[in-house]
């Protein structure tokens, strides 16, 4: 699901480099790690000098997808360097002193008014990062980049479809992303578990489409205010495109979803069950998203180090739900939330905490007051599920602290036993989180650290049961 932070940018360690030459300049490239609770937050900063004498640069996320994120000012005097990152980075900005060496910057980030200790060492070059199963051409198997349209919604979306080596016809997976802006590999921390996915499945015998969301790298449309609901259009328009496909089985389609796909699956199947074979959940919910949000704000809090108690989440909770719940608009809710937040800041006694909260209220009223948000909280998969009456396979990893497997696998069986399938299968993946790699926590900061994408079991646990699906 969507992180609640701006900057989770979640490290690798730093891989040792040779030390440049010292310089009391500060143009060049700099890495800092950043400790957020038990969270390793790596930074770099590129430096530039232009031909006016001027300072600019960069911020450089390297375990986001290495999305980089220009800073607003930069300015250097008396051995002060200052990083200003704006407004749309919610007021970051570095301020640090050089060493005599001129080799690194020992100072203090600070975002929403949260300072944290922060030390910039200079580097040559950025720190590799290995993901040994990210698979390399040739492959053994014919591979095509597609379009297809969501007639409805008047767009056209843009994939890659990978077919098995044969004549056909062949069983055929649509692959749909988790939340947030996804390519078609669902790129996350330098990995595409989609990518190895769609390369497992064609490997045996299974025919995958994967595509990038709407708005999102060769996809036409708009992203931004879509809610689970449009994007199971477009999941349903992959799989009449695939219909169309001489070499696909059209009745031996399935969808399998990653988290939010995990909700969008059923919503496909439920209203399509002609075209929709099968579907398989890969951490996807069971449970409300209202019971989600609740969860999810209990445990990142205090992974974060903030300790909360479950009273003062719920107090959160139920003063945020019934504005969400009622607003007509983003508009409303927005205002009505930041008086909401405002009032919780207010109440908070301990002076830094306060600070942080009030710093932090225009970032949690846009996330509570987006209509991808708001859909998403009031959602009970259950209902959904009911209506589901194709073969499913439901798998979540022990250690998911984002979907955690008890409570939503166990939701998801009730709800598919009322309904009466008897054709489903749920499992809980020991020692895997939420990305199907094996982990040690769980938490978050693990998932770039992790130089496995996807854990070989669960990939051969989804082809052998997609492929037994006849």
């Amino acid at each position: 699901m969507r992180p609640a932070l701006v900057l989770l940018l979640f490290a690798l360690p730093a891989l040792a480099a040779d030390p440049p030459k010292a310089s009391k300049d500060p143009v060049g490239l700099w890495l800092g790690v950043l400790k957020v609770g038990p969270l390793d937050l790596r930074l770099a900063f590129q430096i530039d000098r232009g031909k006016d004498e001027k300072l600019s640069g960069k911020l450089i996320s390297l375990d986001q997808n290495r999305v980089e994120v220009p800073l607003k000012a930069v300015t250097f005097a008396d051995g002060k360097l200052t990083l200003d990152l704006g407004e749309g980075a919610a007021g970051a900005s570095f301020v640090g002193k050089m060493d005599e060496k001129g080799g690194s910057f020992a100072g203090e980030f600070k975002q929403l008014g949260n300072p944290f200790p922060l030390t910039l060492d200079r580097i040559d070059k950025l720190p590799s990062i290995n993901r040994p199963q990210t698979p390399k051409a040739p492959f053994p198997y014919p591979s095509e980049d597609v379009t297809f349209e969501n007639a409805g919604a008047k767009i056209t979306l843009a994939g890659t479809l990978t077919l098995p080596k044969g004549d056909g016809p062949f069983p055929a997976v649509v692959l749909v992303s988790g939340s947030g802006p996804q390519d078609r590999d669902e790129t996350l921390f330098d990995h595409k578990p989609f990518l190895v996915l769609a390369d497992h499945l064609a490997r045996n015998g299974i025919a995958c489409l994967r595509y990038d969301d709407r708005g999102i790298g060769k996809s036409k449309g708009k992203f931004a205010d879509a809610t689970s609901a449009d994007f199971a259009t477009d999941a349903h328009a992959a799989v009449t495109y695939l219909k169309g496909r001489k070499e696909i089985d059209g009745k031996r389609i399935g969808i399998a979803g990653h988290s939010e796909g995990g909700i969008i699956a059923p919503l496909v199947a439920a209203a399509h069950p002609a075209d929709v074979a099968f579907i398989v959940l890969l951490a996807g919910p069971g449970i409300s998203g209202e019971r989600i949000m609740y969860q999810q704000a209990f445990d990142f809090a205090n992974q974060l180090g903030e300790k909360t108690t479950e009273k003062e989440v719920q107090e959160f909770v139920d003063a945020v739900m019934p504005v969400i719940r009622d607003a007509k608009t983003t508009k409303e809710a927005t205002e009505k939330l930041t008086a909401v937040m405002n009032k919780f800041a207010a109440e908070e006694k301990d002076e830094a905490k306060r600070k942080r909260a009030e710093g932090g209220v225009a970032m949690s009223v846009a996330r509570l007051a987006d209509p991808w948000f708001r859909w998403f909280v009031l959602h009970d998969p259950a209902p959904t599920l009911e209506k589901v009456k194709c073969p499913v396979l439901a798998v979540i990893g022990e250690k998911d602290l984002q979907v955690k497997a008890k409570p939503n696998l166990e939701a998801i069986e009730s709800a598919l036993k009322k309904g009466g399938n008897k054709q489903f299968r749920c499992v809980e993946l020991k020692g895997l989180n939420h990305l199907f790699q094996p982990c040690k926590t769980g938490l978050l900061s693990e998932y770039g650290q992790i130089e496995e994408t996807f854990a070989p079991d669960a990939l051969k646990l989804i082809s052998d049961w997609v492929s037994e699906r006849k």
